[in-house]
């Protein structure tokens, strides 16, 4: 590659994007005017906007302590502390945590003489309290989620909603003569058990699936539990008991982060986010604009005459790109710590000012903005290359940029922390690990995931890159121009003109269909197995997962070669194989299950992956349960799979995605998508591995029965393995077999001696697969249809 072409290329994109104003000011000016004005209006909206004052109606007003003139002991005023402020028309104060609390909570009574227009409009409520304390009698009597039930809750939620009222307090007859009563006796000390009448209750009647409703009860249920305590305070002093009673155990709470520390929580939930969406954000536009918009201009001619090759006008391409998302980020990054730390300086209860992020920080920021920045820019000049216009190209990156917002909010969950799994994923790798850098508690713990996050996206930037040189050196995608969609005849030519194998597209329809139905069916099939019960839940289960690889993989792959190709034998790659590849697939699969086994064996040891869910777990214990006959436990985790899964992902899928010969990218996609049909991060690392194999075996013999065999005998092992782990009998722990694997502890583990001689004869044998191919195999559907389409050719 010239460097000097390069150059020439990055400056002439470089100077372009400069010349547009817009992108000058998206870039430079909207940075240093947007976040200062939210942060402005933020201010004025804490002004103009408040919490509005919700309303709480109290039905048996007079039945409190300081309202019931026969509480207290010959006609003596009650002295169990109040619970209202009578005049404000709120709970008193004090039995708030925050007094502003109080002062959102509007309270409504009974006993209000007043017209204004709470008052007026709960007055209806009011006026049903001989129903409500009747309903209320009932509900505690009829059967629960029965159809009366209902009815009551309805009725209730109904006389709420028509009153304007979102919690209703029912104090019951007698509460406050009870109450006084009881703290009387305990006062007297002639108290005992049996002697008290029983505990007074109030009922808080409210709506949960009203927002307002829900705010007004935390209120009332915080009003009533302070009042609680007064009342218990009020109860030991008359009982010359001291106050301490009330709380034996007086938690006290000391805070001990510095402002450095509290400034490093905040910092490390802002500044990933904006990080990750502002390296999208600010490679979208340049990407469409030197990518898409080139064609529209009629600039990609000129361009593609000049000396510079296809893979150097691509990479000053992508530097242009990269320096622009770069650049947009980081001064996004400036402008919003400059206003955000003003911001929380002024809005948080510390002294001092709010530190901004030390030089550390700022290193690890521009560490990991550089892969960021490199795998989106690729990602977008590949899909914005693959555009015929500026508008078609925004509709194609904006998916990019909504699954990006997706992973983004995900990774900011307070639970969610980097694990080794994590360091290997794009995007949430960069995203973890820089929320870890940055906050006061994690950050010398996550540098040992530096080195795997930079590789691996680093990794996934060139494959991104890689792509893009792909779509530029094509000239059908280059200068293909817009065309109208007509379903109608697209649908005549896609079944009347049927090709030798299926395209690309219809490949990666075929794999998403598959996807789409499992996603469909998986509830489904909960609910089947939850409705069985246990008794009979694993063979229910065993019989679902038959059904799957039947219904769900299997026939909208025969579908699609039978409806789609002219050739469904050859695009199912129906064929017989010689012999000798039908020992080399039985040979892989037992060399190579003890090898993958002892490896997904030792990343679990290191927790790499996730723990299993419960589903899967089940799946794995009806393989070793040995009363499930073992005919019926292979058929289900063996035969099934083997058959099916060839069928869609060595059949249909890999002819489709090998339709222009590009063996090896067949294979790679093939296995991919093999390993994310699995779903769970284990089967879909382990499945994807498994593959590449397997493609292979289907290329290589242009056949589907090697692969067949060797998923069988693969899968087999699995459920042997899973039997043998079971019994642990004395002739796998003692026997002559004990030099091949250990049985202790519940698990089959494989002796170094075996993984040796695995390695070994599976580096011999996948040498002769790659090398030394079977020439005169038939070819398979893809090389045949391309070898055609050449012939064809004048």
């Amino acid at each position: 590659m010239n460097w000097n072409n390069v150059q020439l290329i990055f400056v002439r994109e470089v100077r372009d994007q400069l010349r547009d104003r817009r992108t000058l000011f998206m870039v430079t000016v909207l940075p240093l005017l947007l976040y200062p004005a939210l942060g402005i209006g933020m201010a004025q909206m804490r002004l103009v906007f408040s919490e509005q004052a919700r309303t709480v109606a109290i039905l048996g007003t007079d039945q409190l302590p300081e309202f019931c003139k026969a509480c207290g002991e010959n006609g003596a005023p009650s002295r169990v502390p109040p619970l209202l402020n009578a005049k404000q028309g709120r709970f008193l104060g004090r039995h708030f945590q925050s007094a502003a609390t109080a002062d959102r909570l509007k309270v409504v009574t009974d006993l209000d003489s007043t017209a204004s227009g709470e008052v007026s409009k709960a007055r209806g409520l009011f006026e049903h309290s001989a129903e409500i304390r009747e309903m209320l009698r009932n509900r505690e009597t009829v059967e629960k989620d029965g159809a009366e039930f209902k009815q009551i809750n309805e009725r209730l939620s109904r006389l709420l909603a028509d009153a304007g009222v979102q919690v209703l307090v029912v104090v019951p007859e007698g509460f406050g003569k009870r109450l006084e009563t009881v703290n009387r006796k305990l006062a007297a000390g002639v108290a005992r058990s049996g002697d008290l009448p029983d505990a007074p209750r109030l009922v808080v009647l409210r709506n949960s699936a009203d927002e307002k409703s829900r705010i007004a009860y935390r209120g009332t249920i915080e009003a009533l539990a302070g009042w609680e305590q007064a009342v218990l305070r009020e109860r030991l002093d008359r009982a010359k008991l001291p106050s301490q009673l009330a709380t034996p155990i007086a938690a006290h709470t000391i805070e001990v982060a510095e402002e450095s520390q509290i400034a490093a929580g905040i910092w490390s939930k802002l500044f990933p986010a904006l990080l990750v969406m502002m390296a999208v954000t600010g490679a979208f536009y340049p990407a469409v604009d030197v990518g898409a918009g080139e064609k529209e201009r009629g600039t990609m001619e000129t361009l593609l005459i000049c000396p510079a090759s296809r893979p150097e006008i691509v990479m000053g391409k992508f530097l242009t790109v990269a320096a622009f998302s770069i650049v947009t980020a980081l001064l996004n990054l400036l402008c919003m710590g400059v206003t955000g730390k003003y911001m929380l300086s002024s809005t948080l209860a510390v002294s001092g000012q709010i530190p901004a992020p030390g030089f550390l920080a700022v290193f690890w920021i521009v560490v990991l903005l550089i892969p960021l920045a490199a795998l989106f820019s690729a990602l977008s000049l590949a899909i914005a290359t693959f555009a015929r216009s500026s508008k078609e190209g925004q509709y194609y990156l904006t998916p990019l940029l909504m699954v990006t917002m997706g992973i983004t909010f995900f990774c900011l969950s307070p639970g969610v922390e980097i694990q080794p799994l994590h360091s290997m994923l794009p995007i949430m790798g960069p995203t973890l690990l820089l929320k870890e850098l940055l906050s006061s508690s994690g950050g010398a713990s996550a540098t040992v995931y530096l080195l795997p996050v930079l590789v691996t996206s680093f990794g996934y930037s060139l494959l991104a890159l890689w792509w893009a040189v792909e779509q530029f050196s094509r000239e059908d995608i280059l200068f293909r121009e817009a065309e109208r969609f007509n379903p109608r005849l697209w649908l005549r030519h896609l079944l009347r003109d049927k090709e030798p194998a299926p395209s690309f597209a219809e490949a990666g329809v075929c794999f998403a269909m598959i996807m789409l139905l499992q996603f469909a069916a998986m509830p489904i099939m909960r609910n089947v197995v939850v409705a069985a019960g246990a008794e009979n839940r694993g063979t229910v289960l065993v019989q679902l997962l038959v059904i799957q690889q039947l219904a769900i993989i299997a026939t909208p792959a025969i579908l699609m070669g039978v409806m789609l190709t002219s050739n469904p034998r050859r695009t199912l790659r129906l064929n017989l194989p010689s012999w000798t590849w039908v020992g080399i697939a039985l040979v892989l699969a037992l060399v190579l299950h003890p090898l993958t086994f002892e490896l997904a064996a030792t990343l679990e040891e290191w927790k790499f992956f996730p723990a299993l869910p419960k589903g899967v777990q089940e799946q794995v214990a009806l393989m070793s349960d040995p009363d499930r006959p073992l005919w019926f436990v292979l058929l289900a985790f063996s035969l099934a799979p083997a058959v099916c899964e060839e069928v869609a992902f060595r059949g249909f899928i890999l002819s489709g995605f090998n339709r222009r010969n590009r063996v090896w990218l067949a294979i790679g996609l093939s296995s991919a998508a093999f390993g994310l049909m699995h779903m769970i991060p284990q089967q879909v690392f382990n499945a994807a591995l498994l593959g590449l194999v397997l493609g292979l075996l289907a290329v290589r013999s242009n056949s589907l029965l090697p692969g067949i065999l060797f998923h069988l005998t693969y899968n087999a092992l699995l459920v042997g393995n899973a039997r043998i782990a079971q019994s642990a009998s004395k002739t796998f722990q003692d026997g002559p077999l004990s030099w091949l694997f250990d049985v202790s502890g519940g698990n089959v583990r494989y002796e170094w001696p075996t993984l040796i001689a695995c390695g070994v004869i599976a580096t011999v044998v996948l040498r002769k697969a790659v090398f030394q191919g079977d020439v005169d195999a038939p070819s398979p559907a893809g090389v045949e249809f391309a070898d055609s389409q050449v012939a064809a050719k004048p």
